[in-house]
């Protein structure tokens, strides 16, 4: 566990930057920078490991809105920023190897839309009065298949819609080869656990502006 290759940080980093249409990441300062340019956030860096980098754009960056990214454990970042850099909430970096997918099932009471506009395809839950409780999105590229934004509404967890949302998704893969890549929040990493993934690295984040703010 922890630090993972350059090359999967690499390949998710893109997939992930098609899911959600922004511009492919870039190498900068032997990590990669997504230029996500959003009120919220201005761009990313995101690196596999420690590198020496991280050191070195944390004493040059001076503006809230630019968050570093690490593969690894939280003090591990930490120890490699000035201390005017506040941890975030922590998330992990999951991982699921190709195989058999189980077929979509939900309760009664729901029902799903699912799209594809290759490379994305998306999936969304409704009530049976239309009202939308559950999305998600998925998209391959190179050697990963990647999930990404599963969400289901606070008042329709414990149902099974997101392993409903995993498995729909999970029918778009057309690589049998292709390696299975997801961030998970706490909550969500228990639910994948419970479908066969394995955490690969913590997925720590460091920026100028204090957790909460």
């Amino acid at each position: 566990m922890d630090n993972i290759s350059p090359q999967l940080l690499e390949h998710w980093l893109a997939a992930r930057s098609i899911a959600r249409g922004l511009p492919a990441p870039v190498p900068d300062r032997g990590g990669l920078r997504v230029d996500t340019g959003t009120p919220a956030e201005l761009r990313r860096y995101v690196f596999a490991g420690p590198d020496p980098g991280i050191s070195e754009l944390a004493r040059e960056i001076n503006q809230p809105n630019v968050v570093i990214k690490m593969c690894g454990p939280r003090e591990q970042l930490l120890s490699r920023v000035t201390q005017r850099w506040h941890l975030q909430a922590g998330a992990h970096l999951m991982s699921k190897p190709p195989g058999l997918n189980p077929a979509p099932s939900l309760p009664p009471g729901y029902w799903m839309q699912l799209k594809t506009e290759s490379p994305l395809t998306s999936a969304r839950i409704f009530t049976e009065n239309d009202t939308l409780v559950a999305s998600g999105y998925a998209v391959e590229h190179g050697d990963v298949f990647i999930f990404d934004r599963i969400s289901v509404d606070a008042m329709h967890r414990q149902q099974g819609l997101g392993a409903a949302l995993m498995a729909a998704l999970g029918t778009a893969q057309q690589s049998k080869a292709a390696q299975r890549v997801l961030v998970a929040t706490d909550m969500g990493r228990a639910l994948y656990l419970t479908l066969g993934w394995r955490v690969l690295t913590p997925y720590s984040t460091v920026s100028l502006t204090p957790a909460g703010e």
